[in-house]
């Protein structure tokens, strides 16, 4: 833990950098933060949060920059700026005009969020959650395989794939259909499979028991499979990062669901700060700012922004956490 002083001095070097995108003198130190003290005594601080691997020298006449650890102290102990007037009533008109479906203010608020914070954008929808399914239907594929597919409240769809242990005839499906419309119609995922799990073993026939029962083991997967997820400005890439290879390891990552989900981090997870080395990207230049939204009865869902370590994260932060808030507001959370 820092002294006072030697975090205010730390502050202003962080923000003087984040601003300018140079080395920052000790000089430039002095005139940006609210400390009496002398220039002597400036240099001295900032030996020292060298020594402690907050900043680092890149060559001897220049001045510091931040390392990862300076920028994990400095997002640690900032506090979100307040935003101006215009971006706010900006944020607040979006949500309050918005009357589309889930799945088009999911991807309306990520061009948003990436218009308003001027870096790349992802939302990632809720699961089906405790969402009431309208419609569960089988299609047959051929074999013994068959298709599930789930309908809920919101339209959202979800599609999975289940291999039975025996090929299925017509009649068979057509009364496993029955069967689980009457179980998961009305009902959440969860409370369908319930239903299907308590079905008595004189109730129906050993094969509609074991189409039912594969069916709703599916569920779990279906409850996360469906979240929607959408990625805005993601041609703000090249502006942000000069080195090309850096340019590639983002799209990469954002190519890929598993990837985007494993970045915004938990969904009981609040508000978060992840800089590359917490990540697994330990030489990637690279941090991204997240928070949770609360779709009710539709799960939750998370929406964030990327860019590099060099991020005005007061700024940042407080813009995701008011569009958190508005689609917290606009899902009738």
């Amino acid at each position: 833990m820092l002294d006072d002083r030697r975090s205010i001095v730390l502050q202003a070097l962080v923000e003087e950098y984040i601003r300018t995108g140079q080395p920052v003198s000790s000089r430039a130190v002095l005139e940006h933060c609210s400390v009496d003290v002398s220039s002597a005594t400036i240099r001295n601080d900032l030996a020292k949060l060298e020594s402690y691997g907050f900043v680092t020298q890149p060559h001897t006449s220049a001045g510091r920059v931040p390392t990862p650890a300076g920028y994990r102290y400095y997002v640690d102990h900032c506090s979100p700026t307040k935003l101006r007037n215009a971006t706010r009533e900006r944020i607040e008109a979006f949500f309050a005009g918005f009357h589309e479906e889930l799945s088009k203010l999911l991807k309306q608020t990520s061009g948003l969020l990436s218009d308003i914070s001027h870096y790349p954008a992802v939302v990632i929808g809720p699961g089906f959650g405790d969402e009431i399914i309208q419609g569960l239907h089988l299609v047959h594929l051929g074999g013994s395989v068959i298709m599930v597919v789930t309908v809920g409240s919101s339209g959202r769809v979800g599609q999975e794939v289940v291999k039975l242990r025996f090929r299925p005839s017509d009649k068979e499906l057509d009364q496993a259909e029955q069967l689980l419309a009457a179980s998961f119609e009305g009902s959440t995922l969860t409370e369908g499979g319930k239903a299907v799990a308590e079905l008595a073993e004189d109730q129906v026939s050993d094969h509609i028991r074991q189409i039912a029962r594969a069916v709703a083991a599916t569920t779990g997967v279906t409850k996360t499979a469906t979240r929607e997820i959408y990625v805005g400005g993601a041609s703000q890439l090249a502006q942000l990062w000069e080195d090309l290879a850096q340019v590639h390891t983002m799209l990469e990552l954002l190519e890929q669901d598993t990837n985007v989900r494993q970045l915004l981090g938990d969904d009981d997870e609040g508000t978060s700060v992840r800089l590359g080395a917490e990540i697994d990207l330990a030489d990637a230049d690279f941090a991204i700012v997240s928070t949770a939204f609360d779709a009710g009865r539709r799960g939750r869902g998370r929406v964030g922004v990327l860019g590099p370590m060099r991020m005005d994260y007061r700024r940042t932060i407080r813009i995701v956490e008011e569009v958190g808030d508005g689609l917290e507001d606009s899902l009738g959370a």
